[in-house]
């Protein structure tokens, strides 16, 4: 009795591949400033990419040749073989090596592309990047990317964003945040300072009696959001500087200070403390 097998081992053939094959995706990575990334911008990309050969149009044959039926494989791109063995015969079924499975060979190559029917190329393409795009987000270009072989449908170009670090502000999803340096009389005393924001200058308050480690929030100062919806804010951490080196002049004034608010002496602070502990600290003068 005979057997035949199929796949690996025989059986019906699956045909011969086409030329044409649809091209691979492409990724480029974009290095963007903060405010390029918060409001968004018209970038040109130059790209290394696969292109169709001009000169055989993606056919990959010498202009007035065309390719010609494999003499191996009939145009199958297949080649069959029968061994005996105990079972009976198996017949197994292989790629064309002559034709790679094509089931066409090219006679005469086109002299620009070789065969392939793609030249290496480059050029430039516009990426239109949207108002707060972040970091690490990819925008996809369709149609963008490398051409196949034989000229096949090109794949995707996908731009990867890199924001560059900024010298002022950090930026958490649509909010920014920045740190700015108070000297120990303007937190005690209150003032006014001017900040750089990404819309400009601001005018900040900082109040009397601010401590370090506080945080100011301005509104709507961030980054817009990528979906619309207004935008983030802007917070400005606060850190107290205290003075390090005193004349003979300032170390006398901070010492009649200090007297007039009773804060020669330091005591532990104490945890809690009831309504008129609080009341009586109050009337005391103590912070």
């Amino acid at each position: 009795m005979d057997a035949f097998f199929g796949g690996a081992a025989g059986g019906a053939g699956r045909g011969p591949r086409p030329r044409t094959r649809p091209g691979s995706d492409a990724l480029i990575r974009l290095d963007l400033d903060l405010e390029e990334t918060a409001f968004g911008i018209e970038a040109p990309l130059t790209v290394d990419t696969a292109a169709v050969c001009e000169t055989c149009h993606g056919e990959g044959t010498a202009p007035g040749t065309h390719p010609a039926t494999c003499d191996m494989c009939g145009g199958s791109g297949e080649v069959q073989s029968v061994q005996r063995t105990f079972l009976g015969q198996v017949m197994t079924t292989r790629p064309c090596g002559n034709c790679q499975g094509f089931g066409t060979v090219i006679p005469n190559p086109c002299p620009t592309c070789g065969g392939d029917g793609r030249v290496q190329t480059r050029r430039t393409v516009t990426v239109k990047i949207p108002a707060g795009i972040e970091d690490g987000m990819r925008i996809r270009l369709a149609g963008q990317g490398e051409v196949g072989p034989g000229g096949g449908p090109p794949g995707d170009l996908y731009v990867e964003i890199h924001e560059r670090a900024h010298d002022v502000f950090s930026r958490k999803g649509e909010d920014l945040h920045c740190r700015v340096v108070l000297p120990m009389t303007a937190a005690a005393l209150g003032t006014q300072m001017t900040l750089k924001s990404l819309d400009g200058e601001e005018n900040v308050e900082v109040k009397p009696g601010t401590q370090p480690g506080a945080t100011i929030k301005i509104k709507n100062k961030g980054v817009p959001r990528l979906r619309g919806g207004g935008r983030g804010d802007l917070f400005v951490h606060l850190d107290v500087k205290t003075p390090t080196r005193l004349d003979a002049e300032q170390e006398k004034l901070l010492k009649e200070l200090s007297k007039l608010r009773g804060e020669e002496t330091i005591e532990p602070a104490r945890p809690g403390g009831g309504f008129f502990s609080r009341m009586r600290d109050a009337f005391n003068g103590h912070a």
